[in-house]
């Protein structure tokens, strides 16, 4: 087949894709961990943790490890440990301890989402298109398309083979990152600093206040969104009742295709849509969905909440991004490495929250709701941004 940039383009979509597999596919399996394994709450939490915490570490090395062995190099290391932890996660708990073959697999699959989160969208931007915040919307809408997919074929594949054979789907999901690995082993990539020119260093990036207003947008970015997504399938079925299978599709599922629908919207639309104001709308949205999901007495409203919460996250993480490259044009691989470990510090903080706020009492509900602090913060400073950006406008017109 001809390698292009368009071939680039697609193989970053399916990064996306191979990332949502990492974060979502062990979350449908926490029930069958707890029940099969005999492993307690406390330590399924422990596995969320671990995974981003494992990615906001691998985050932070990056930012001095990619420019010396190379974007090819590392993004083929990135999917190559993705394919390996979910091999892992199907045959070594049956070697070894279950929690310690589970989070042996997680680790590995975590080092490789990890890289491919701070990769994947600088080899974006590196590729040439007319508008760069349209196409990075449109980007990380594949996260959520493959978190659809992850949680549709799973559901389907549990209902006709049943949940014992859990470990075979693990091996066929690890065929994705395999076969994505090939395409970027040859399909051409461009840094997104020009040749010749300096990216910013990680000194000059903390002296810029601007910069750290984008990093905490990106923490509260990464807990909003994860906070509700890694939770909702077993939020559906112990908070609510239902059971595994209703669980999956109207929690995670229905989560996910919002949220992809709220970032195709952008992608499509994005050249008429202010992206000030609809990041501020759905800060507010997320608020009100985290609160008719914890308060609502009424099962349904609640996943009607989780759902609503997926589409009001959806422009947070890639918002962020795009409003990042076009204020700090010299980032470069340092500042998509510090705003990825910022969300992953975010991705890991969430759900932690929710996790052991869900064993107090009031139970999952209550735990979901202490996460509502995030989209609040997020909301507090996109407000703080839009008055700077206002201030810095109107001394520019003065000149």
């Amino acid at each position: 087949m001809p390698f292009s940039y368009q071939t680039t383009m697609r193989a970053c979509f399916v990064g996306y894709i191979v990332q949502a597999i990492i974060n979502n596919f062990a979350p449908l399996l926490f029930l069958t961990f707890q029940n099969s394994y005999r492993i307690p709450l406390e330590q399924i939490t422990l596995l969320v943790t671990i995974n981003f915490a494992v990615q906001l570490l691998v985050d932070l090395g990056s930012a001095k490890f990619v420019d010396k062995i190379g974007y090819r190099a590392s993004i083929l290391i990135a999917h190559g440990a993705a394919a390996a932890g979910l091999v892992f996660l199907a045959v070594l708990p049956e070697w070894m301890d279950p929690f310690a073959g589970l989070l042996i697999g997680v680790v590995t699959y975590a080092v490789g989402g990890g890289i491919i989160e701070v990769l994947i969208s600088p080899i974006m931007e590196g590729c040439p298109t007319d508008n760069k915040e349209k196409a990075m919307s449109l980007l990380h809408s594949f996260y959520c398309w493959g978190h659809v997919g992850v949680v549709l074929l799973s559901t389907l594949f549990f209902q006709l083979a049943g949940m014992e054979n859990w470990r075979v789907l693990a091996l066929v999901w690890a065929l994705i990152p395999l076969g994505n690995g090939l395409v970027f082993l040859k399909t051409p990539i461009a840094p997104p600093v020009a040749e010749g020119e300096r990216g910013m260093t990680l000194g000059e990036l903390f002296r810029s206040r601007l910069f750290w207003l984008f990093l905490a947008m990106m923490v509260c970015s990464g807990a909003s969104e994860q906070a509700v997504s890694q939770w909702a399938s077993a939020f559906a079925e112990e908070g609510l009742g239902v059971t595994k299978a209703v669980g999956d599709l109207a929690g995670p599922m229905a989560f996910a295709a919002l949220m992809g629908i709220s970032r195709a919207i952008y992608g499509r639309w994005g050249h008429k849509i202010n992206l000030n104001s609809f990041m501020l709308f759905s800060g507010l949205l997320c608020m009100a969905a985290y609160l008719l999901a914890s308060l609502s007495p009424w099962p349904a409203l609640s996943l009607a909440g989780c759902g609503l919460c997926g589409f009001s996250v959806g422009i947070m993480w890639p918002g962020t991004f795009s409003k990042a490259s076009a204020s700090l044009r010299a980032g470069g691989t340092a500042m998509f490495a510090l705003l990825a470990l910022g969300g992953d510090l975010g991705c890991s903080a969430g759900p932690t929250l929710v996790g052991f706020a869900s064993s107090l009492p009031g139970g999952m509900k209550a735990g979901i709701l202490t996460a509502i602090v995030f989209p609040a913060v997020m909301t507090a400073c996109l407000l703080l941004q839009r008055k700077k950006s206002r201030a810095g406008e109107a001394s520019a017109s003065r000149e």
